[in-house]
């Protein structure tokens, strides 16, 4: 079965239509952009390389990637007023031609713009796509993207393919021949949104955040905030336990951060609600972070728009946490009127 595209109406919620969206996927009109690119099994072993998932599900998903009709009627149902869209996943991350990752990020970033941000000026941002294979490039692109089409930042769907003949050979962003986007992207005060949904693609991002964490990063270019979708992938809960193992070793054979790593994802990360219906997950994430940090999101078209607005409008919670997480916060961060 697809997902719920309806209001439940079970309980009757009332609607809040300020809310604003920041984890909200759609397709290249240049390539398919929801696998490798040329295509390789995403799961070794896996009939045709795929994961189980339903054919009414995958025809929804494929559909709505590239429906923006179909995404503002969803919107207008559900209370969300604006929505910053990124290319799905894996995207410009899974291409495994260096040059051409470089081309079809800036093509992607161009159509994007065209067919959301200009043509809908007051209902859709854009986070821009970046080759990391090549840091110099992304560095260039993202310049371009920020200052030529608005872009509020970049979308990092994890780990980079770098070897076309190996798709196990990868690089993450705390390698130091990314420090050209790091630096870039200090300068230009944007937001980086490292996601990954699910279970496994969950560890590996909060696993990738930790890294960079580590990695002094966030020590040499202070202002850098990076946001993770679906409650920061377990990072609130799992935090304050990764601190004290670290405190017990030997500093510096982790890598040369000089913060507790609670303190960096209360100072220079943002956790969105994308794929989260859970209030305890949600209060776990505010209670480590603080509700500055956290921000309303669904994960359209993965996730129902309609189901994620039941349940945040409908739950008992202070009016003013929920103003601030629901829109107030994705104001002041992203600057919107």
């Amino acid at each position: 079965m697809a997902l719920n595209r309806k209001t439940t109406e079970t309980i009757k919620v009332d609607r809040l239509n300020q809310k604003i969206a920041l984890e909200e996927a759609v397709g290249s009109p240049y390539f398919i952009a929801h696998g490798t690119h040329p295509p390789t099994p995403m799961i070794t072993g896996m009939k045709d390389g795929l994961p189980p998932y339903n054919i009414p599900f995958l025809e929804d998903i494929d559909d709505r990637l590239n429906n923006v009709e179909k995404g503002l009627e969803s919107m207008d149902a559900s209370g969300i007023t604006y929505a910053t869209v990124s290319l799905t996943c894996p995207g410009v991350e899974g291409i495994l031609d260096p040059d051409e990752a470089v081309e079809l990020a800036r093509k992607t970033n161009d159509a994007i713009y065209e067919l959301y941000v200009k043509s809908h000026p007051t209902r859709f941002g854009l986070f821009c796509s970046v080759a990391m294979k090549k840091p110099e490039e992304a560095a260039k692109e993202l310049e371009r993207a920020v200052k030529v089409l608005g872009a509020k930042g970049a979308l990092i769907n994890g780990f980079t393919n770098i070897d076309k003949d190996d798709v196990s050979n990868v690089r993450y962003l705390d390698d130091p021949v990314c420090e050209p986007f790091w630096k870039k992207l200090s300068e230009l005060d944007s937001c980086p949104n490292l996601s990954q949904a699910a279970y496994g693609f969950g560890i590996e991002t909060a696993g990738h955040s930790l890294r960079i964490m580590c990695s002094g990063i966030l020590d040499r270019y202070k202002n850098v905030q990076i946001i993770l979708g679906h409650c920061a992938e377990s990072l609130p809960f799992l935090v304050h336990r990764i601190d004290h193992r670290m405190a017990i070793g030997i500093r510096g054979n982790n890598g040369p951060y000089k913060k507790s790593m609670m303190y960096y994802l209360q100072n220079n990360f943002y956790a969105t609600l994308a794929g989260v219906r859970r209030e305890s997950t949600m209060r776990n994430t505010i209670d480590e972070m603080g509700e500055s940090r956290v921000l309303f999101s669904v994960d359209y078209p993965y996730e129902s728009n309609e189901d994620a607005a039941d349940w945040f409008d409908g739950m008992q919670m202070n009016e003013n946490t929920r103003k601030a997480i629901g829109w107030e916060n994705a104001k002041r961060i992203f600057k919107l009127t």
